[in-house]
């Protein structure tokens, strides 16, 4: 008389009982996934060729680099080595992004 359902349905019961073991034992269950939508601010075109985007890498670290480097110049001591740690990080990437380029000259 004290239940406010007319008839038990186990199958409800269930659910109900997994629910609750689930809020305290296990809430990442409980949990909906978030799916994730990128940005649109800044997205690159699609239809861009790998050519194109190593380029624009390409002149990008390049300039990263340099802006790095004329950054170093005004540091001194630990700060200013570790901007030249970070150019040379930059110099490497760049590096890589050049042969890849050769590679992509080569492939036509």
């Amino acid at each position: 008389p004290a239940s406010p359902y007319e008839s038990l349905d186990s199958k409800k019961l269930h659910e109900a009982a997994e629910r609750a073991l689930d809020h305290y034992l296990n809430p990442a269950a409980l949990k909906i996934p978030v799916i994730r939508k990128p940005s649109t601010m800044f997205m690159i075109a699609p239809d861009i060729k790998d050519e194109d985007l190593l380029a624009h890498t390409c002149e990008s670290l390049a300039s990263a680099s340099v802006m790095t480097a004329d950054f170093a110049a005004c540091l001194e001591g630990p700060h200013r080595h570790t901007a030249l740690g970070i150019q040379q990080i930059i110099m490497q990437a760049e590096l890589a992004v050049n042969r890849m380029m050769d590679n992509v000259e080569v492939l036509k």
